[in-house]
């Protein structure tokens, strides 16, 4: 399975969303920040049907909800922002999603360590603090390695939160044993990783 990291800016359309479909064929996974589908929901099942894409990501209703599309333009999550955590299962596979400071403030919802394929943070904006940035990555290693799963967090490239002055563009992703395959900090390109399983562990290869 591969899964495309995303990094985009901030805006009310979804072309960069397309863009990124249409330039990575090979993409099964589409994993965009928090909120950046906005109020185009309709839009983004749409082009999931369109390129026969999963997309992992969040939109605006009005407040922030967690969303999981699947090949079919079908809402396999749609979780508003501090509900209780939910397993969604896609394709044969169980994954999670946490939104931006859900992970500091719920994690998983207290949910029991199973058979996660991989765990995605989509983050709102960037860092307002290197403090912040180390503090983040540092959660989401205990919560690789609590649920012996692979962990993805991506931001916006740009935006800040309340109005900082310092905005740090942040993506990962660590695997069950809480190893970098690789940390972000303001570097905003797209990038794949593919992600094989076999028995007691995931083999992950990055592009």
């Amino acid at each position: 399975m591969k899964l495309l990291i995303a990094q985009p800016r901030l805006e009310k359309e979804l072309r960069q969303l397309e863009l990124e479909m249409m330039n990575h064929p090979e993409a099964d996974v589409i994993i965009f920040p928090e909120g950046y589908i906005n109020h185009n929901i309709d839009c983004a099942c749409e082009l999931a049907r369109k390129y026969s894409k999963i997309i992992i990501s969040g939109y605006k209703k009005p407040k922030d909800r967690a969303v999981v599309i699947d090949r079919d333009g079908k809402l396999l999550l749609d979780r508003a922002k501090y509900e209780d955590t939910k397993l969604v299962g896609v394709e044969g596979n169980v994954i999670g999603v946490m939104l931006c400071d859900e992970l500091v403030l719920q994690g998983m919802s207290n949910l029991q360590p199973t058979n996660i394929l991989f765990i995605v943070h989509p983050i709102g904006v960037g860092m307002f603090s290197e403090e912040q940035f180390a503090e983040w990555v540092g959660e989401a290693r205990k919560y690789a390695i609590q649920y012996k799963t692979v962990i993805i967090g991506t931001s916006h490239a740009d935006g800040s939160f309340r109005d900082s002055e310092v905005s740090i563009p942040i993506a990962y992703c660590m695997d069950e044993e809480g190893t970098d395959i690789f940390i972000s900090k303001n570097d905003t390109k797209t990038r794949i990783v593919t992600l094989e399983t076999r028995p007691g562990c995931s083999v992950i290869n990055l592009a």
